[in-house]
C-alpha cells in the first residue's frame, strides 16, 4: 500500500511518562484547536497498551478540524527489545496451543469487531478523517479476515501428506512451523484493517507479534489490541511499540523473525535490503499508479459508478485506487460526461455520521502532494473537468475530488503517485495500446476493467501486470475476498496478505520423511553399479505408471 513516509504534522510534546495532557485556549466553541476531541480518560486506557517509557509524547491532530487528539508516549529502542522478549516467552506457549483454540479466539474477535464497530468507526473518522461509510470498510475488512482464517485454519496449517518416492515404503509429510515473532509495521491511511489483517494469520500460525503503527493513527491501532485482548489471545503475544520508522521502525527489523511492512516504495527496499543482510523474509505492499479500462462494451453507468469508487474512495488515499483512466474512443464523450457528473454530486464533510462521499485528506503533507500534482499539471496545459481546488473552509486538508484530462509525461502526476482524490483520462483506439499504457511505469499493484464481455475482461486482465485485477469493480471483488491472494507486482511489493500465502509467509515448512523396508544404498551383497542399474529401471516403470 503506498503510504508515503511523511511525518504527521505533529511534534513531539514533553508529557511526562507520556501521559495525555490538557492544554491550549479555553474558548473551544470559537476555536476548534482549543480542546481535546477525545475525552482524555479514554485516550489514557488506550495508550496503557503501548510498550513506551521514554516520557516524551508526539501530539496528535484530527484532520478533520484540526483539533487536538491525545500525546502519544514514545518508545525507546529498550522498549522494542523489552517487546521482543515478552512476545518470545509468550510464543513458546502460544505454538503449544490447539489450532482449534486459536481459531474460537478469531471467531471471537469476529464478533467483537462487529458488536464494537460504531467505536471502531468513530475513532477512525478521527484520526484519519475520512468519510464515515469508507470507515465502515475497516471493521468489515477485520470480520471478513478473521472468520475465514479461523474457518480454514486446518485447511492452511495442518500436516500435509506428499507423495513419496517408493510408493507405500517412503512416507512424506509437511508440517508448518511458526516464524516466531513477526514484525509488523503498518501505514496510516486504514489504520485499523492494517493494523490487524496482517498479523491474524500469523496469530492463527503460532506467532507473537510486535507492530509499530503509524504515529497519527496510533489509537485506532491500539483499540484492535485491546479487542485481541478480549477475544482471549495472551496480552503478551501481541506488543504494541510507537516512534518514527526511521528508529523504532528498524529497532524492529532487526529483531523480528519476518517483517511485514505496509509502505512507500523507498521504505520498502531499506526494509527488504535490511532483511536480505539478516537472511529474513519479509512482504512489502508498497506504491501503486493503478490503471482502469473502460472498454467500448462496458455499461457506462456501472462504469462512472465503479470509477467514483475507484478513485475516490478514501480521498484517493488507498493502495489500489486508481489514478490513471483509459477509456476506449468509442465510448468516451459518453463516460466522461457521467463520470464528471456523479464527481461533481459527490458531498464532501468533515462529520461523523453518515452521508459524505469522501472526507479529508490525512495531512498537511498529503495535501501539499495533492496541490503540486494537479497545480503542475494545469501548468503544463492539462484541463481540469471536475474539483481541483482545496477546500479550506470545510476543513484544514480537504481537496475536492479531481479529474484530469491531457495529462502528458512531462507533468509530475503522469508517472508518479499522488496518492489523493486526483485520476487522469486517457483515451484509447484499441485494446492492445490500451494495455500497453496500462502497463506502463514501474507499479503493478491493482487493476480494474470494465466490460459486460467476461470472458474477454478475464483474457484482458491476464496481460495486465498487477498482483489484483477486477473486472467490473474497483477494488473490492479482489480486496474483500479474502480466500484470494493480494500484493503487487514489481515496485508495487513482493508478498502476499489474504489467502494461503497470506499464512504461510509465517511458516516454515518443515519435511519429515519416513522410510520403510527399504534403504536408500545397495541392499543384499548389491554392488553399487548394480544399485544403480536397478534404480534406473525403477525409474523407467514409474514412468510407464504415469507416476509423479
Amino acid at each position: 500500500m503506498s503510504v508515503p513516509e511523511n511525518p504527521p504534522p505533529n511534534t513531539p510534546d514533553a508529557g511526562g511518562g507520556g501521559r495525555p495532557l490538557i492544554e491550549g485556549p479555553a474558548d473551544p466553541e470559537h476555536d476548534p484547536t482549543a480542546s481535546y476531541a477525545l475525552e482524555p480518560e479514554h485516550v489514557e486506557r488506550l495508550t496503557s497498551r503501548l510498550l513506551a517509557t521514554s516520557g516524551r509524547t508526539v501530539r496528535v491532530e484530527t484532520p478533520l478540524t484540526g483539533a487536538p487528539l491525545a500525546h502519544i508516549p514514545q518508545s525507546t529502542d529498550a522498549d522494542v527489545e523489552e517487546a521482543f522478549v515478552r512476545a518470545r516467552r509468550a510464543q513458546a506457549i502460544w505454538a503449544r496451543t490447539s489450532l482449534d483454540e486459536r481459531a474460537a479466539m478469531l471467531l471471537r474477535l469476529h464478533d467483537l469487531v462487529l458488536e464494537r464497530q460504531d467505536e471502531i468507526i468513530d475513532l477512525t473518522v478521527w484520526e484519519s478523517g475520512k468519510a464515515r461509510k469508507h470507515a465502515f470498510d475497516e471493521p468489515l475488512h477485520i470480520a471478513l479476515t478473521a472468520r475465514y482464517y479461523a474457518r480454514t485454519a486446518h485447511q492452511h496449517l495442518d500436516t500435509q501428506r506428499k507423495i513419496g518416492v517408493v510408493p507405500a515404503l517412503t512416507r512424506v509429510e509437511v508440517n508448518r512451523v511458526p516464524k516466531g515473532v513477526v514484525g509488523i509495521i503498518s501505514p496510516w491511511n486504514y489504520p485499523f484493517t492494517m493494523a490487524l489483517c496482517d498479523g491474524l494469520p500469523a496469530l492463527l500460525a503460532g506467532n507473537a507479534v510486535v507492530t509499530k503503527p503509524d504515529a497519527q493513527t496510533m489509537l485506532t491501532a491500539l483499540l484492535g489490541a485491546r479487542l485481541l485482548d478480549e477475544a482471549g489471545f495472551p496480552k503478551d503475544l501481541w506488543q504494541v511499540v510507537a516512534g518514527p520508522g526511521s528508529q523504532v521502525g528498524t529497532s524492529i527489523v532487526t529483531r523480528a523473525d519476518y517483517v511485514c511492512f505496509t509502505g512507500s516504495t523507498a521504505t520498502g527496499k531499506i526494509i527488504a535490503r535490511q532483511c536480505a543482510e539478516r537472511l529474513i523474509g519479509c512482504s512489502l505492499e508498497l506504491g501503486g499508479k493503478n490503471p482502469l479500462l473502460v472498454l467500448r462494451d462496458a455499461d457506462l453507468e456501472k462504469a462512472a459508478e465503479g470509477a467514483v469508487r475507484a478513485s475516490f474512495s478514501n480521498a484517493g488515499q488507498l493502495c489500489v485506487s486508481m489514478e490513471r483512466m483509459f477509456v476506449a474512443d468509442q465510448v468516451y464523450d459518453r463516460f466522461v460526461e457521467r463520470f464528471v457528473s456523479r464527481t461533481k454530486a459527490m458531498t464532501l464533510g468533515a462529520s461523523m455520521e453518515w452521508g459524505n462521499d469522501m472526507g479529508s485528506l490525512i495531512s498537511q503533507d498529503q495535501l501539499d502532494t495533492v496541490v503540486a500534482h494537479v497545480d503542475d499539471a494545469v501548468a503544463k496545459g492539462a484541463r481540469v473537468l471536475a474539483g481541483g481546488r482545496a477546500r479550506p473552509d470545510l476543513g484544514p486538508y480537504f481537496y475536492e475530488p479531481t479529474i484530469l484530462e491531457g495529462v502528458t509525461p512531462d507533468m509530475t502526476c503522469f508517472g508518479h503517485e499522488t496518492f489523493g482524490p486526483v485520476i487522469a483520462l486517457y483515451r484509447f483506439h484499441d485494446e492492445a495500446d490500451a494495455i500497453a499504457r496500462a502497463n506502463e511505469g514501474e507499479y503493478g499493484l491493482n487493476g480494474s476493467i470494465y466490460s459486460q464481455d467476461g470472458d474477454r475482461a478475464r483474457a484482458i486482465a491476464r496481460e495486465i501486470r498487477c498482483g489484483t485485477v477486477n473486472v467490473n469493480e474497483a477494488f473490492g471483488a479482489t480486496f474483500a475476498s479474502i480466500d484470494s491472494p493480494m500484493g503487487g507486482m514489481r515496485e508495487s511489493g513482493m508478498g502476499r496478505r489474504q489467502g494461503s500465502e497470506g499464512v504461510h509467509r509465517y511458516t516454515e515448512s518443515q519435511s519429515v520423511g519416513t522410510q520403510r523396508l527399504i534403504r536408500f544404498a545397495p541392499m543384499l551383497g548389491m554392488s553399487d553399479e548394480t544399485y544403480a542399474k536397478v534404480m534406473t529401471a525403477n525409474l523407467k516403470f514409474m514412468k510407464k505408471l504415469g507416476r509423479a
